[in-house]
């Protein structure tokens, strides 16, 4: 009896869970489309930012349901960047904006990496001042 009522508790959690992140991209979409309606005269109706935000979470479930089978495939636990631009290799528009995306991310990494090393091999002052004192 306690077993089935745990569960009806995990099921309920993971259908306010699913039900509170449909809210989320439905108002996300509809911002969106708020947007793009300002700034090109057009208006969408409810049932049009629905549709979207459907179609949306259906495909995002369809890209979780490929990342997690290229990492299996990998032997990984962990999606990469090359992962996600395979989601996306379907789309040209996307492909090319996640790989400017990865891209950027890379490069920021590397100009992080390269101060860290620079201030590694720089000589502290502090060094420099003990050894003076102890030539005196």
């Amino acid at each position: 009896m306690a077993e089935s009522c745990q569960f009806e508790e995990e099921d309920y959690e993971q259908v306010a869970y699913t039900q509170r992140l449909k809210a989320a991209v439905h108002h996300t979409v509809g911002q969106m489309c708020d947007d793009v309606g300002e700034e090109s005269g057009v208006t969408f109706s409810r049932q049009v930012i629905a549709a979207m935000s459907e179609a949306t979470m259906k495909k995002c479930g369809e890209f979780a349901v490929d990342l997690e089978l290229f990492v299996r495939h990998g032997k990984r636990t962990v999606v990469n960047a090359d992962d996600v631009k395979l989601v996306a290799r379907r789309n040209r528009a996307l492909e090319r904006h996640i790989s400017q995306m990865a891209d950027s991310l890379v490069s920021e990494k590397e100009k992080k990496k390269s101060k860290r090393v620079k201030k590694a091999t720089a000589p502290s002052n502090n060094s420099d001042a003990e050894n003076d004192d102890s030539n005196l």
